[in-house]
C-alpha cells in the first residue's frame, strides 16, 4: 500500500496554519486601538505637551543683561511666580480651565489647562536684587542684569585674515 493513499486530499496544496507569537499579535491589537483612539484629537499618544501647558520661552542676551520672555496667554499675573535661584530662572503657575459650560457637548477640544514650571539655566552671574519682571498682553518679560564680573568676562577676539 502506498503512502499517498493514505491522504484524505488529492490537491497538492496543502493548507498551513502560522502560528503566530500571542504577544505580538496583542502587542499589535493594542498600538491599532490607541491610533484609532487618538486619530479624532490630532494627537499621538504620549505627546510631550498631552498632559498640560507649557509656555513657549524665548531667552536673550545682551552685554549687559538677559532677557528671558514666556508666552503666557489666558492668564494673569497672579497666577504666575517666577524664582530665580543660584544660576536658575524658574517660571511656574498655573492655567485654570473655566467650569461654565453646562451640557455642552465637545467634539475637539484643543486648548490645554494645568500647572507648569519652566527653569531655564543662566549662562552668567547676575544681580539678583536688580531683576525686574513685567506682564503685559500674555507675554511675561523677565529682565536680568549681569554683575560686574560677567560684563567684563566677555572678551572680543580679533580674527586674521592670510
Amino acid at each position: 500500500m502506498a503512502l499517498k493513499s493514505l491522504v484524505p486530499w488529492k490537491s497538492k496544496n496543502v493548507p498551513v496554519r502560522r502560528i503566530e507569537d500571542p504577544f505580538l499579535a496583542f502587542r499589535r491589537e493594542m498600538d491599532r486601538l490607541f491610533d484609532e483612539f487618538f486619530s479624532g484629537f490630532g494627537l499621538t499618544p504620549f505627546e510631550s505637551q498631552w498632559g498640560g501647558f507649557q509656555p513657549r520661552v524665548d531667552v536673550a542676551e545682551t552685554d549687559k543683561e538677559i532677557k528671558v520672555s514666556a508666552e503666557l496667554p489666558g492668564l494673569d499675573e497672579n497666577d504666575i511666580e517666577v524664582t530665580l535661584t543660584d544660576d536658575v530662572l524658574t517660571i511656574s503657575g498655573e492655567k485654570k480651565e473655566e467650569k461654565e459650560d453646562k451640557g455642552r457637548n465637545y467634539y475637539r477640544m484643543e486648548r490645554s489647562y494645568g500647572s507648569f514650571s519652566r527653569s531655564i539655566p543662566l549662562p552668567c552671574q547676575v544681580e539678583q536684587d536688580k531683576v525686574e519682571a513685567t506682564f503685559k498682553k500674555g507675554v511675561l518679560t523677565i529682565t536680568l542684569p549681569k554683575t560686574a564680573e560677567a560684563q567684563k568676562e566677555r572678551k572680543k577676539i580679533a580674527i586674521k585674515t592670510s
